[in-house]
């Protein structure tokens, strides 16, 4: 059985593929590989991994379209919002696991981090950022779906603005407390963004906050988590 992340993770692949083929051709053509030629091909990696993210939900609405009129009540199984939440966790996923390998297998040696007077804190920054991109491609998936089912502009924008300054504030490093303190409170803001997007309120953290040791409050966490109670 496939797992669902492989078909999602394929589309991030198809914009590394895409992103590297563009480096290539533009380093070739120009001779030069300075600032501005790096922080073009950043921006050109951002769009088109929206540009995949899009064309991700297009491939699962259509899917969502066929389970509907292949069950019985012609209604599909999966909710958008779930096939939001994968696709965006699976963005995530396969996005952290490229940016933290090189690293891992720089960490095993022979140098040693700050060694010529550089940040010590070189591993464990990069690992704060990792899951900083992990959960932010977590919320834009889901911002990033609602916004193409209902046709907003403005949400789309965000997210794509979004996306472009926080590989903007990565060219900040080795100053990290210029990069990563913005990036927190983008992940935060986002992830509250997203939580709403969801139908989430406060009040409903309250009321799940609150279940106690009781049938009633048993009754109610298995409802929210929509699963039959023993």
């Amino acid at each position: 059985r496939v797992s669902p992340f492989v078909p999602r993770a394929f589309f991030w692949l198809l914009a590394l593929l895409a992103a590297s083929l563009l480096w290539a051709v533009s380093v070739r053509l120009s001779g030069r590989e300075d600032a501005a030629l790096l922080l073009l091909g950043a921006a050109a990696a951002v769009l088109l991994q929206e540009l995949c993210r899009f064309a991700c939900f297009k491939m699962l609405k259509k899917a969502d379209e066929g389970l509907a009129t292949l069950s019985k009540d012609g209604r599909s199984p999966i909710s958008l919002r779930q096939m939001a939440y994968v696709s965006g966790l699976s963005f995530g996923v396969i996005s952290g696991v490229f940016s933290i390998t090189n690293i891992l297998a720089d960490s095993a040696g022979p140098g040693t981090v700050g060694i010529h007077g550089d940040s010590p804190y070189y591993f464990i920054t990069s690992a704060f950022l990792t899951m900083a991109l992990v959960l932010l491609h977590t919320f834009w998936g889901i911002i990033f779906f609602d916004a193409c089912e209902r046709r907003r502009a403005g949400g789309l924008g965000l997210v794509v603005g979004s996306h472009l300054l926080t590989s903007g504030l990565t060219f900040l490093n080795p100053w990290y407390e210029a990069s990563l303190g913005p990036i927190f409170i983008l992940t935060l803001c986002t992830g509250l963004w997203a939580f709403s997007t969801a139908g989430g309120s406060f009040r409903n953290v309250l009321k799940c906050l609150s279940c106690k040791q009781e049938p009633e409050g048993q009754a109610m966490l298995y409802s929210a988590l929509q699963v039959p109670p023993e």
